[in-house]
């Protein structure tokens, strides 16, 4: 009969390799995408025939790609900034305060993460052509701004929740009986130690409306965004260019992913010097 240290090797083996199995899944795609963007060959094919960086000087060169990264970044950044704020509102508002209709506010808050991108943007679509009808305008960056606002700010909301959840209200209390303002307290206190959760939420909105197509590609009107520009050339056929944009895309992605991920560690040494302190 098999060892109980031998079931245990074999159980550990199992997992590692199941590990490892993911990890191939999930990032196989990514290092493929990566290396197609510096490919000779016009053609994506395995294996990778030769090695060049032409492809990012192709992408560089279209005149309608560097329109499409700047109404992406102003997107991005306007959608980011509301969202981020009402999320933490919401998040501040959900976890430390009780009050009447606290049950649907919730349900409110989580119903756009209901919907499917393509339904809420065309649900959306027909709402703003009604209105727009009404008071004379048409579907724009703006209105891809308010969609956007409207699909992310409940992930924001989310992210922040946590921070808020597990944050130590004895800190505070702590400062007010030490004689601390109410602004000091928050500039002192609360906002330092909730900035980790924020920031993660902001990066992860950003990210979202970044690569955002469905509610993008319906809200959009004459405007185009980088997704829309990717789509646009997809539908023609397939180059080596939009590797190139992937990875361009990836490393900013991982830089702010990296930043955020030292932000909390820096915030937990904080809050856990502040209760020792305490």
């Amino acid at each position: 009969m098999m060892s109980q240290r031998m079931r245990n090797a074999l159980v550990d083996t199992m997992l590692v390799g199941t590990v490892v199995l993911l990890l191939v899944f999930f990032y196989a795609p990514i290092a493929t995408l990566v290396a197609f963007s510096f490919t000779s060959s016009r053609v994506l094919t395995l294996p990778i025939e030769g090695f060049s960086l032409q492809w990012y000087g192709d992408l560089f060169s279209k005149p309608d790609f560097w329109p499409a990264v700047r109404n992406s970044a102003a997107v991005a950044t306007v959608s980011t900034l509301f969202a981020t704020v009402l999320g933490t509102a919401g998040a501040v508002a959900w976890i430390r305060y009780r009050f009447r209709l606290q049950g649907p506010f919730r349900a409110l808050t989580f119903a756009p993460l209901l919907f499917p991108q393509l339904l809420l943007g065309v649900v959306m679509l027909l709402w703003f052509s009604v209105l727009g009808s009404w008071l004379g305008f048409s579907t724009g960056l703006v209105t891809v701004i308010i969609g956007h606002v409207v699909y992310i700010t409940p992930f924001a909301l989310v992210v922040v929740a946590v921070q808020v959840y597990g944050f130590d209200e004895t800190l505070e209390d702590a400062a007010r009986d030490a004689g601390a303002s109410g602004w000091e307290v928050f500039r002192e206190i609360t906002f330092p130690l909730l900035w980790p959760g924020i920031f993660s939420a902001a990066i992860f909105a950003f990210l979202l409306s970044w690569g955002n197509f469905y509610v993008s590609y319906s809200l959009a009107g004459t405007a185009r965004t980088l997704p829309i520009f990717v789509y646009s050339g997809i539908a023609v056929g397939s180059s080596p260019i939009y590797p190139a944009l992937a990875t361009i895309n990836l490393v900013p992605a991982l830089l702010l992913v990296i930043i955020a991920e030292v932000l909390r560690r820096r915030a937990l040494k904080r809050q856990a010097s502040g209760i020792s302190a305490s």
